[in-house]
């Protein structure tokens, strides 16, 4: 499965390579915009502009509002994921994401 995390274009770092700097929730980093921008929608049209990354490309443009509610569900799933790993840690078992395995039994190769 793949999953894109809205992000917010907060600058344009490299016009001509379409590299610009994103911000998801407080967190930033640069990507490449050049799925996103065409001759109606140039590049330095696009600080402000909310999108969707994945594995550092970004991948469409879409609304504040559905930037908004992605990340509010992607924020409720870390909490559940969370709550998960404690209670599996107060019944002895590993948490999700945990390797499972002998080697991670044994701590390593």
């Amino acid at each position: 499965m793949c999953l894109g995390i809205p992000a917010q274009i907060v600058e344009i770092t490299n016009p001509a390579h379409k590299l610009a700097l994103v911000d998801v929730s407080g967190v930033r980093r640069e990507v490449n915009i050049a799925c996103v921008v065409d001759e109606a929608h140039p590049v330095e049209a696009c600080v402000g502009d909310w999108v969707l990354v994945h594995v550092g490309f970004a991948m469409s443009r879409i609304d504040e509002r559905e930037a908004a509610e992605t990340l509010a569900i992607l924020e409720q799933l870390g909490e559940v994921q969370l709550e998960l790993d404690a209670i599996r840690a107060s019944e002895g078992g590993a948490p999700v994401g945990a390797a499972d395995g002998p080697r991670a039994r044994r701590g390593g190769p």
